[in-house]
């Protein structure tokens, strides 16, 4: 009866249900590989989606199930730890812990506070703008929360909102999610809109420029998003003690940014260089990713100590999670499953020249259930092979078709989807359900009413002729 009450549970068991068929009764259209491929992926990403057992050990269980069934190679199964998003991860813990450690964390906590304390309507507000505006800044949604996150759970502690009270995690949702997805608007600004930039130029010969993109997905995507970020958030974590704890977090008097120790002032330096060559990586051409790590490496050499190697621990979890994720996204496209799954995507919304609303809707929920099985960086990569023959079947241009993959990777519902996510909630202790708390309406209105909205802009701008 409890199963029957927890929707989270009772959709585990269905999926659990549709994997153990899949193996029953295996689909006519696919090879053996791909039936045992698509039944590990219905016993893993249900896993992962409802948190039953511990994400860590989820992924233990794919890597064991994949090698030793030959579905494929350890290289691929592992492929996840030479990825750039989990060393990003790895350096931004890292910078996180010298943030910490110096202080720096809360000396810049103070001057967040005399700009922001006052309400906490206020702080939530300009936690999303302030992440949102990051976004023209800086290239990387891991190196903006690596950034900020530190100095926002610095500010949280000031102001008084303990871990576990509404207000902090309502802090926590503002810059984490602010910083992330209404920033997909900016192109350079997301690792999902790069890996569909990428693949637009490759297999098409189409260059996103940054003002197009910005005129078609800022609007919406971005600026509204935003707003109903703000607006959900402030319902979803009321914080009703805030105005007791506000009222008492008097605004620190003197210099907005009070003077800094030897250590605050390296750490500073430290951080200084890693925005420079973040927002020239495509002059210099070192990913994100190296440029972190090599940031991490120097904080714990000897003699510079920012982070003491001596003492250094990390929780591994979270890593063996982000290479459990990425491992699936590589077999789903590997084993050729995903070209299926899209194709049957195609099949459930299907097209037809001259709907042009009908197109745009099927295409948009392709977009978004394809981030499901293979993440937001993923679906992309997934779907960009097939746009040229969803362009014939809609009558849209090839352009058009490509966008609509934003309008997918931009709702995400779960924190597994996104890699930043991920590193917020290991960086601040939020727990999973927490973050759906959020992100499930956020979904779901931008799939109701912003998507939908989105539509009238894009046949303003003509991008159905």
């Amino acid at each position: 009866m409890a199963l029957v009450k927890n929707p989270k549970y009772l959709f585990l068991v269905v999926m659990l249900a549709c994997c153990a068929s899949v193996l029953a009764f295996p689909l006519a259209d696919l090879s053996a590989s791909q039936n045992h491929a698509l039944a590990l992926v219905l016993l893993i990403v249900p896993l992962w989606s409802t948190g039953a057992i511990p994400e860590f050990l989820t992924a233990l269980i794919f890597f064991l199930i994949a090698i030793l069934s030959g579905l494929t190679s350890p290289a691929e199964a592992f492929s996840g730890f030479s990825s750039t998003a989990l060393w990003l991860i790895f350096a931004g813990s890292v910078m996180g812990m010298g943030i910490k450690g110096t202080g720096l964390g809360d000396r810049l906590a103070v001057v967040l506070q005399k700009v922001l304390a006052g309400s906490y309507q206020r702080l939530i507000v300009g936690l999303v703008i302030g992440g949102l505006l990051l976004g023209f800044l800086m290239p990387s949604s891991m190196g903006r929360l690596v950034m900020m996150l530190p100095i926002v759970l610095a500010l949280a502690e000031r102001l008084g909102f303990q871990p576990g009270s509404a207000g902090r995690s309502g802090i926590v949702m503002a810059i984490s999610i602010g910083c992330h997805i209404p920033t997909v608007s900016i192109l350079p600004a997301n690792i999902p809109n790069m890996v569909l930039s990428g693949a637009a130029d490759a297999q098409y010969g189409i260059q996103l420029g940054f003002t197009d993109y910005l005129i078609l997905h800022f609007p919406v995507l971005g600026l509204l998003k935003a707003l109903l970020l703000i607006a959900i958030i402030l319902w979803a974590y009321p914080a009703r003690e805030s105005n007791h704890i506000l009222a008492q977090a008097v605004r620190p008097e003197g210099k907005l940014m009070p003077s800094l120790s030897r250590p605050q002032l390296h750490m500073s330096l430290v951080l200084l260089v890693a925005l420079a060559l973040w927002l020239t990586d495509g002059w210099h051409g070192v990913n994100p990713a190296w440029v972190g790590l090599a940031a991490a490496v120097f904080m714990m050499m000897p003699g510079v100590n920012l982070v003491n190697p001596h003492k250094f621990s990390m929780d591994v979890t979270m890593l063996l999670f982000i290479a459990g994720i990425l491992g699936v996204g590589a077999m789903v496209n590997s084993s050729g499953l995903g070209s299926w799954l899209a194709q049957q995507l195609e099949q459930a919304f299907p097209m037809s020249e001259g709907n042009n609303f009908g197109n745009y809707m099927s295409l948009s929920a392709i977009a978004f259930l394809a981030t499901l099985p293979t993440t937001q960086a993923g679906a992309p990569a997934m779907l960009a092979p097939m746009a040229q023959h969803f362009a014939e079947t809609s009558g849209f241009p090839l352009l058009t078709v490509l966008m609509t993959q934003v309008l997918g990777y931009s709702s995400i519902m779960f924190p597994y989807q996104s890699g930043p996510l991920l590193m917020a909630m290991h960086l601040s202790g939020e727990s999973a359900g927490r973050v759906l708390k959020v992100l499930f309406p956020l979904s779901f209105i931008t799939l109701l009413v912003l998507v939908p909205l989105d539509y009238l802009w894009w046949d303003l701008l003509g991008m159905f002729e």
